[in-house]
């Protein structure tokens, strides 16, 4: 058996020129390391014809701190092995796992040299229109599949066994619901916003609903989730769209994956103004945006319906009232949770391009604020907005009451 070992360029190489006939014989071949961010090693291996495949492993601790942050290596099965799993239900959408060595903690996946990265096209002012269906259909396909609705009490327990991801959903439980509200030595706030971070901890109100969201992600297992699907981990082109980066993978509420989505879609809309020169590009964008927030829901809310009247296994849970009921509080913790994302990519540990790009600072702080301001409103006032145009409506009040002189 291969002991664990971390990569090189010339071994990720061989890794991957062992594991697919992709390259052929006699191929010269080539790796350049590029890192995926926070956690692992991300190698592209390119033969001489310009075929790529890439090769990511996993690291034994956070890489953007180093070895004072250890973390299990099995989070690289947990995320070959929820990919696999959610191409059943939306292969079209979920990017292609080749191989996984689980001694070398190592996946051979798909070179999606030909997409662009969401969150970088979005900045750009890129719009696709099969952005919200798509993402909708894995959401609706992978979600339902993987739940109660479907599985049996006994698969479903072992299910939520074999995903059983502690390192990394404490990640989440951490960065996500704890340190934005306290004065956290890992947050990262920048100096004209630091009176309206320092007010989310002293906000009990607010306080309290994050627990109640944060108790819900401990102990609502409801389907195999992304666990982090935001704008980073999508990647899109002019006809199609696929999801990447699911090593956050574990069972916990619906509502989680569909809530950073849309989170990540109003972080977007509320650095427009930072982001793009004129006002009819700023509105232009914001457009999109919420077109998009609005066509994502109801895409995902009429497909997860349709399943669940046609394809729901449990005769309990084929009551009607039910599944109505069980739709819109999804809905409910959706709009909380990504409420928590804008919160947590304003003041916590992780930020995003979105905000970060803006080079003018005060007109990033003016964003920033409203980031924040948008996402205390979207978590305290979850039960009351049950529609999609409940949802945007306030968005757009929240933000503009905030712009007014």
């Amino acid at each position: 058996m291969t002991a664990y070992q971390i990569f090189t360029s010339e071994q990720a190489m061989r890794f991957a020129d062992e594991h697919s006939e992709l390259f052929g014989e006699h191929s010269k071949l080539s790796a350049t390391e590029f890192g995926d961010g926070n956690l692992n090693l991300v190698f592209r291996v390119v033969n001489d014809k310009g075929t790529s495949l890439i090769v990511k492993q996993a690291l034994p601790y956070a890489r953007c701190v180093g070895e004072s942050w250890p973390l299990s290596t099995d989070r690289a099965r947990i995320e070959a092995e929820v990919l696999k799993l959610h191409a059943r239900f939306c292969p079209e959408h979920t990017v292609e796992v080749l191989h996984f060595d689980r001694a070398l903690s190592a996946i051979l996946m798909e070179d999606l040299k030909q997409y662009d990265i969401l969150r970088t096209a979005l900045i750009k002012g890129k719009q696709f229109a099969h952005l919200a269906p798509q993402l909708a259909n894995y959401l609706a396909n992978t979600l339902f599949y993987t739940s109660d609705f479907v599985l049996t009490g006994p698969a479903k327990k072992a299910a939520v066994a074999q995903f059983t991801n502690p390192d990394l959903c404490l990640i989440t439980e951490d960065l996500f619901f704890t340190d934005p509200y306290c004065n956290h030595e890992r947050n990262t706030i920048h100096s004209l916003i630091l009176p309206s971070a320092r007010a989310l901890w002293y906000d009990t109100d607010l306080q309290a609903e994050v627990a109640m969201l944060k108790a819900d992600f401990l102990s609502k297992p409801q389907a195999l989730l992304h666990g982090d699907l935001h704008s980073g981990s999508i990647f899109i082109n002019n006809e199609n769209c696929k999801v990447i980066d699911a090593e956050f993978g574990f069972y916990g509420p619906i509502g989680f994956d569909v809530g950073v989505l849309i989170g990540n879609l109003l972080i977007n809309y509320v650095a427009s103004p930072g982001v793009f020169k004129t006002p009819e590009e700023q509105s232009q964008q914001q457009h999109y945006l919420l077109t998009q927030i609005h066509t994502l829901w109801q895409h995902f809310a009429d497909t997860f319906s349709q399943l669940q009247q046609t394809a729901t296994q449990d005769p309990t849970l084929q009551n009607s009232r039910y599944q109505q009921r069980f739709l819109q509080q999804v809905f409910t913790d959706a709009i909380g949770y990504a409420g928590c994302e804008l919160i947590r990519r304003t003041v916590g540990l992780a930020h995003v391009a979105d905000l970060e790009r803006i080079s003018d600072a005060k007109q990033r702080a003016v964003c920033e604020i409203h980031a924040l301001t948008l996402g205390r409103v979207l978590i305290l006032e979850r039960a009351q907005l049950d529609s999609i145009t409940a949802l945007l409506d306030k968005v757009q009040r929240t933000v503009a009451a905030i712009a007014a002189p």
